[in-house]
């Protein structure tokens, strides 16, 4: 990959946008590389960080149902630590591996109160409610 960062405005065939940082690859295709804002046709926005074509680094996902997740991508993936809002304003904030609630998190209901523990996907056994005194 070229070290030659140039700002483009794309629009693919099936209709996404992509405005931000693209880069050379060894084979001269133009690769999304750096920092960028991804729109897809059905409304699904990324604004975050590239490297050749994919999400990686510190990155914001908005989707049209009102989920928001906010914070690690690896291989187009939620990885590492983040925060996911849902539709309904819960939130769960804490570890993520390949798109899954993983590891060490606090979820907060929409009535705010804070569970925390340790999850894994849909299961999270032994979750602790905070108290505020």
């Amino acid at each position: 990959m070229t070290d030659a960062a140039f700002k483009v405005s794309l629009i693919f065939p099936n209709g996404d946008k992509y405005e931000g940082e693209c880069r050379k690859s060894e084979s001269g295709e133009l690769v999304r590389s750096g920092t960028g804002k991804h729109t897809s046709a059905s409304g699904i926005i990324y604004i975050g960080e590239w490297q050749e074509d994919k999400m990686l680094g510190k990155g914001t996902l908005q989707f049209p149902s009102g989920a928001v997740y906010e914070g690690e991508f690896k291989d187009n993936a939620y990885n590492g630590s983040g925060t996911y809002t849902f539709p309904d304003g819960s939130m769960y904030k804490g570890q993520f591996y390949n798109d899954r609630l993983e590891g060490e998190g606090t979820f907060t209901d929409t009535q705010g109160l804070k569970w925390t523990g340790d999850f894994h996907g849909e299961a999270a056994l032994g979750l602790k409610l905070l108290h505020n005194l």
